[in-house]
């Protein structure tokens, strides 16, 4: 692998170790300072709202700026976040830290570094090679961001065998994000000149692609809106509301999760490479929509697990593919707005629901977030075949007779 995407996929792993274990411990962290689910959901909006304006902000002056530069201030902002997290108690403003900076409800990355870092990562790849490429990408965060899931049960360990409190225990976590981040900082520093591509820079954000990008723009909003219910905070605040589970089995759990995502992103390489990119986005996704619909209705933990695992082995088989497809149907030169355009509504659509949820469960522990979830996301793979079946990208073109 090229030098600058080694450290491109570095620093992402980094950042989802960070991603993985804060979004298990952040509604234990909230719950301890005396908050409901409802406020669990105002602030998991408000990192979605967050990451979402930034992002626009970038999709409409990325042009300007190199994508080394930004990733560097994108790292300094990583640094603050985790370091006011960890000195900051009052709601309100941690909202306000929560929406400026790159805190991350889930294990997957929705924040300003991943348009940045698929632009980059486009460039050190043949059109053929690019799914793999991404994969990789998406099986760095995946794999890491599990572990980081499992290290989010050291504090129930450390409070049991040393006595120390919980919340100086959680305040160090946030920490060691801040110190992520400062790692993270050190990688992007290495990135040479050619990581920038030699691509003529577009006049405008978007020029031929703009009709075929707002498109899908429109169509991952859908997506996104359904996966903001099922966040992993609100999935974890839902076990332990459901289930009375302790903290640390609910990190092996979200754990094997990860292990399991991980392992789809490598099968969807020769998957796609035989049926294409729409089609393995679709028909891998479907099925695992349908079994996050059913996960509320099993009558115990074990099988709820069950289909929780099952969803993870197909859900994520779509998110290579969908970059790898973004990236192939735009010219390079608007390949890191693209990348923006298309992550902005995802992010607003995704900010929206977690409130939805959290209020949803304050009402009743049976899963209605779960249920409408995945029902607006089997909404959104039907759309997306009917619309994008006949669009190829051109690895696939030069395949037809």
């Amino acid at each position: 692998m090229p030098p600058d995407a080694a450290r491109v996929l570095a620093a992402r792993a980094l950042r989802a170790f960070g991603d993985g274990a804060i979004s298990l411990l952040l509604p234990v962290y909230l719950t301890a300072l005396g908050f409901d689910a409802f406020h669990v959901g105002i602030i998991a909006t408000a990192t979605l709202l967050g990451s979402a304006a930034v992002t626009l902000l970038m999709g409409i002056v990325a042009h300007r700026f190199t994508r080394r530069g930004t990733l560097l201030a994108a790292s300094v902002l990583m640094t603050a976040t985790g370091l006011a997290f960890a000195f900051v108690t009052d709601f309100w403003p941690l909202v306000l830290v929560a929406f400026v900076g790159t805190l991350n409800p889930s294990s997957g990355d929705v924040s300003l570094f991943l348009p940045l870092e698929q632009a980059l990562l486009s460039h050190t790849a043949a059109d053929r090679e690019r799914t793999r490429v991404f994969a990789w990408y998406s099986l760095t965060g995946s794999l890491v961001g599990a572990l980081g899931s499992l290290f989010a049960g050291l504090p129930k360990l450390l409070i049991a065998r040393y006595g120390l409190g919980l919340l100086p225990i959680l305040d160090a976590m946030f920490i060691l994000y801040a110190l992520f981040g400062l790692a993270s900082f050190a990688l992007y520093r290495q990135l040479t000149p050619v990581a920038e591509g030699e691509v003529e820079k577009p006049a405008a954000p978007l020029g031929p692609s703009k009709r075929i990008v707002y498109t899908i723009a429109a169509l991952f909003s859908l997506d996104a809106f359904g996966g903001g219910l099922v966040v992993q905070t609100l999935l974890a605040l839902w076990l332990f509301k459901r289930y009375s589970l302790p903290l640390d089995t609910a990190a092996v759990i979200f754990f094997w999760m990860g292990v399991l995502s991980s392992i789809s992103f490598l099968i969807a390489v020769p998957i796609s490479r035989r049926i294409g990119l729409i089609n393995t986005m679709v028909f891998t996704h479907l099925p695992s929509n349908v079994c996050l619909m059913l996960v509320p209705m099993m009558p115990n933990l074990g099988l709820a697990v069950a289909l929780l695992f099952a969803r993870s082995a197909l859900s994520q088989m779509d998110v290579p593919t969908r970059t790898s497809y973004v990236m192939a149907v735009v010219t390079p030169g608007e390949r890191a707005v693209a990348a923006s355009v298309t992550a902005v509504p995802r992010s607003l659509a995704a900010a929206v629901s977690p409130v939805l949820a959290g209020a949803l469960l304050t009402l009743t522990t049976f899963g209605w977030p779960l249920v409408i979830a995945g029902a607006l996301k089997a909404a959104y793979d039907l759309l997306l075949l009917a619309m994008f079946r006949n669009v190829r990208p051109p690895e696939e073109d030069a395949r037809r007779p």
